[in-house]
C-alpha cells in the first residue's frame, strides 16, 4: 500500500482510537455526560463509515453493471491521473499491488481505456470507503472469474487462504461492531452517572 493510501486508513484508525481514549478520560474523570456526548459522536461517525463503505460497494456493483457502445477511447497516465482526481503514485501503487493490469501501446507507454477507467473508478470509490487493498484485489480477482457476484460479500469476506486479513477485509462488520461497542459504553455510562 502506498505511502499516502496508508496515511489515510491510519490516520482514521488513530483519530477512533483517539476519541475512544477521550471517552474513558472523561468518563474516568467523572465527567459522564461528556464521555457520553463523545460516545454518541463516535457512532454517528461509525454510521457515516457504514454508509459510505456501502456506498462504495453498491457504486462498484453499478459501475460493473454499466456497459459503453462506442468507439474505443485511450488514455494516458495523467489524462486517468486527472480525470479521477488521484496521483500518479496512486496508479502505478494499484497497478503494482495487481489491482489492474494495463496494456501498453507499441512504444511502451501505459493507455487506459473505457473498461479500465470503470475498474479504476471502482478501486477509487472502494479506497476512498477504506476497504483494504486486499479485500478490492480478492473481489477484482472474484469478478474476473464470473461478473455476477456479491460485491459486499466478496469485499467483507477474506478466503482462509489470505495470509494477511485486516480490519479493512470486515469493514462492514467490524464496524458494526464497533458501533455494538460504543452503544455497550453508553449504558455504562448512564449507569456510572446514576451510581456516583
Amino acid at each position: 500500500m502506498g505511502g499516502t493510501e496508508r496515511g489515510s486508513v491510519l490516520d482514521s484508525f488513530m483519530r477512533n482510537n483517539q476519541r475512544i481514549i477521550e471517552v474513558v478520560k472523561k468518563s474516568a474523570e467523572g465527567q459522564y455526560d461528556e464521555a457520553i456526548k463523545l460516545t454518541n459522536a463516535y457512532i454517528a461517525l461509525v454510521d457515516t463509515e457504514i454508509e459510505n463503505a456501502n456506498e462504495a460497494a453498491e457504486i462498484a456493483s453499478s459501475i460493473l453493471e454499466s456497459t459503453v457502445r462506442g468507439e474505443k477511447i485511450y488514455l494516458k497516465r495523467s489524462e486517468v491521473s486527472d480525470a479521477l482526481g488521484i496521483t500518479m503514485d496512486t496508479l502505478r501503487n494499484w497497478e503494482m499491488n495487481g489491482l489492474l493490469k494495463i496494456k501498453r501501446k507499441e512504444n511502451g507507454y501505459r493507455v487506459y481505456d473505457h473498461e479500465d477507467m470503470k475498474k479504476l473508478k471502482i478501486i477509487r470509490s472502494l479506497r476512498s470507503a477504506n476497504y483494504s487493498l486486499s479485500s478490492i484485489l480478492r473481489m477484482m480477482n472474484a469478478l474476473y472469474q464470473r461478473e455476477s457476484a456479491d460485491v459486499k460479500h466478496l469485499l467483507n469476506t477474506p478466503s482462509g487462504e489470505e495470509e494477511i486479513v485486516s480490519v479493512c477485509d470486515n469493514l462492514i462488520s467490524s464496524l458494526k461492531t464497533a458501533k455494538e461497542n460504543a452503544e455497550c459504553i453508553i449504558v455504562m455510562l448512564y449507569k456510572m452517572k446514576s451510581k456516583y
